[in-house]
């Protein structure tokens, strides 16, 4: 009997203790443990914000699509369930087995169903009683216009952040914030019906209205691609902006990009404008010459004795038109021929150290503080840190140095702008708030801007960019061709060949850029004619008219 009572006790000890552990110290933790078997937890996205460019037109939105998901423990037959989802939604039918056989009660099988789509999948599913297939409400991106800004918009993923472009930089604004649903479901994992839910509502983000102007956008894509073949180039680029306000009203690079359009090059997800540095070759010139003149040490009529070829270090620098011979040239004439020995003499008399002064006033080497993600700020060397007049010399007709393009728009963007430097962007407001970009302070002054805006006239009237000419207006503009570095010095016939411009030459209203890299040819020869044809297609599309200047 004794033996009989002590081993009650114990048993009665036991049994307390488990009651005590479950009652007391792990009551917390099984209830959650049972509150997460009962229910699931769905997030609901939050709807993007619409992105409009200036005029209105919806270049992104959000729409309201389904996402279809599995608890594969009701699927009943998964070769019919199958066959069925394969029928509407597309592939074959062994891709969906995996997902319908699998050991869980919740599974994807597909995301962002157009809601028309979603709706056969049920119907066709009850039907012919095949069970276990779910729906949610969810939003999906769409772009109107397909590829095109696509590259300038961007991509958004399947949990509805930004993946590139301005998706991507202004996700926080756009993304809004997502909202939750929380159903009870049975012990297979099966929703109740009826049953309870919680639902936390997702905060919609924020509209945007950009700079771009759609149609100026598709006339820099469509002639930059078709300059891309016509002129054998590796790639090209546009930029199109309003001078004085730093307002972006195209841009992009190839390959494009379309975000609608899952096997697209995702080479073009990056804007080369913006991401890439190249030499810049002869339009660094308008720099090289506006510093000299800021600073009162050349004029337009500046005379130097130009030989056909300068000594650079160890190496001889002559001109495209391979001249021999030794020429008198004024500074106009320097800046019309596109002479590099002529630019040579120039910077040198300038001076390293007001060079370097005069290039930083133009932002040269720093970032523009454009609103897109991957801007580099390029390689520049300080000329008076060298010892040497080389980096001078080869810096002062754009060698020796690698930039993004975008600071060549915004450089001479500012000489277009009496000298005040703006910067580039795409933002105009968020919501109901406008947003201000301000100035940059001055590059030079406006009389030195007006003195280089002058000879950069010359240049497209009987220089170097002939072909860059638009009957009727009066356009200022340079040309350049940058040889391009490879991993044993230049590589032979390879140039990025630009031309930068604007119109009308006082108090310019558009400013185009065009480069194409990796062409054979120079630019007066290639990115002259297109920009010409660009000019004149977007001061049409804008309704800027012609001039008698």
């Amino acid at each position: 009997m004794a033996a009989l009572l002590i081993a009650f006790a114990i048993a009665f000890s036991v049994v307390a203790v488990r009651l005590f552990t479950l009652q007391v110290v792990q009551s917390s933790d099984l209830a959650s443990s049972a509150e997460a078997r009962r229910t699931n937890v769905v997030t609901l996205q939050a709807k993007r914000g619409t992105i409009y460019d200036r005029n209105g037109n919806v270049l992104a939105t959000s729409v309201d699509c389904a996402t279809i998901y599995a608890n594969p423990r009701s699927v009943t037959d998964a070769a019919a369930t199958a066959d069925v989802l394969a029928a509407d939604l597309g592939g074959d039918a062994s891709d969906y087995l995996p997902t319908l056989t699998k050991d869980t009660t919740f599974a994807y099988v597909k995301r962002k169903v157009d809601t028309s789509v979603a709706d056969k999948v049920k119907q066709d599913l009850a039907d012919k009683k095949l069970p276990g297939l779910y729906y949610l409400s969810d939003v999906k991106r769409i772009y109107p216009y397909g590829e095109v800004a696509g590259q300038v918009l961007g991509l958004v993923g399947t949990d509805g952040q930004g993946l590139s472009g301005l998706e991507l930089y202004y996700d926080d604004v756009l993304s809004g914030t997502d909202g939750q649903m929380i159903m009870e479901q049975g012990a297979d994992g099966t929703p109740i019906a009826g049953g309870t839910s919680q639902v936390t509502e997702a905060k919609n983000g924020t509209d945007v209205i950009l700079s771009l102007d759609i149609n100026v956008q598709e006339i820099a894509e469509t002639n930059i691609v078709q300059g891309v073949k016509d002129h054998a180039a590796e790639s090209g680029m546009v930029m199109i902006t309003e001078p004085d306000t730093g307002e972006i009203l195209a841009a992009c690079s190839t390959p494009l990009y379309d975000p609608s359009n899952a096997s697209s090059d995702t080479a073009g997800m990056s804007l080369r404008l913006v991401s890439d540095s190249y030499e810049p070759g002869s339009m660094f010139k308008v720099l090289t010459t506006s510093i000299g003149i800021e600073n009162g040490i050349v004029s337009p009529s500046t005379t130097f004795t130009v030989p056909g070829k300068v000594q650079v270090g160890s190496d001889l620098v002559g001109d495209d038109d391979g001249r021999a011979e030794t020429i008198d040239m004024d500074v106009r004439e320097i800046m019309r021929r596109s002479s590099n020995t002529g630019a040579v003499l120039v910077g040198r008399k300038v001076g390293a150290t007001l060079f370097w002064e005069g290039i930083n006033r133009f932002g040269i080497g720093s970032k523009t503080g454009i609103d897109y993600p991957g801007e580099v700020a390029g390689l520049v060397t300080d000329p008076t840190s060298t010892g040497s007049d080389m980096t001078l010399s080869v810096e002062s007709f754009g060698q020796g140095l690698a930039i993004p393009m975008v600071q060549i728009v915004r450089a001479v963007g500012a000489v277009a702008n009496e000298g005040v430097l703006t910067t580039p962007h795409f933002l105009l407001s968020k919501g109901t708030d406008e947003v201000g970009w301000g100035s940059q302070g001055n590059a030079i002054g406006s009389e030195a801007a007006a003195t280089e805006i002058d000879m950069m006239r010359t240049v497209v009237q009987s220089g170097t960019a002939t072909k860059a000419q638009v009957e009727g207006y009066d356009i200022a503009g340079k040309t350049g061709t940058g040889e391009q570095a490879g991993s044993s010095g230049y590589i032979a016939g390879s140039y990025l060949s630009s031309m930068v411009g604007f119109t009308p030459s006082n108090g310019a209203k558009v400013l185009v850029y065009v480069g194409f890299n990796g062409t054979p040819q120079l630019a007066s020869y290639s990115a002259c004619p297109v920009f010409s044809t660009i000019m004149e297609q977007t001061v049409g599309e804008l309704g800027i008219g012609p001039n008698a200047q």
